[in-house]
């Protein structure tokens, strides 16, 4: 009889955890929306108290990204534009967002603007080059890990003509 309970408790947070997500994703594409802060004030509007870390697994867990945008920086995800295909693409992005490149061994560093970094790592990776191990993103620093180091020269090379577009 316990058992049942604790069954029927999971399943009832479960479909909470749904449709909490649901709402943030019908937020995130129907509203400029630019801080974590103003999505928990919107979903407190629509009933749903939120801390600010269970606000932030949902974010994860929806793949809601922060992107620089001609009115500021605003939240978005996958499904909000639509299609996949829809994100954009490194060749669109590093003219927008690219600051400096600097390099050592099979290391890159490159410095965007403030939100940028996010949107081109995700765009690096999504290219699935064979250069690449992978990369790690901050606010405005990229860290890109190559195999060697003359796979790190295509690579700065590349993302220099990219950025003079």
């Amino acid at each position: 009889m316990l058992c049942e309970g604790l069954q029927g408790l999971r399943r009832h947070a479960m479909s909470q955890k749904q449709e909490r997500q649901q709402v943030i994703q019908e937020l995130v594409a129907t509203r400029s929306v630019g801080s974590q802060e103003e999505l928990r004030q919107l979903l407190a509007e629509r009933g749903w108290e939120v801390t600010q870390s269970t606000l932030s697994r949902d974010m994860h867990d929806l793949r809601v990204a922060r992107i620089p945008t001609p009115g500021g920086i605003r939240y978005t995800t996958e499904t909000s534009s639509g299609q996949a295909e829809n994100r954009a693409t490194l060749a669109s992005l590093m003219p927008q967002l690219f600051q400096r490149l600097d390099a050592v061994r099979e290391l890159i560093v490159v410095q965007t603007v403030v939100a940028g970094a996010q949107p081109i790592s995700e765009a690096i990776d999504s290219e699935g080059s064979p250069d690449v191990l992978g990369t790690i993103a901050g606010e405005n620093t990229i860290l890109i890990i190559c195999r060697s180091d003359a796979a790190r020269e295509r690579v700065s090379k590349r993302l220099l003509s990219l950025a003079r577009r």
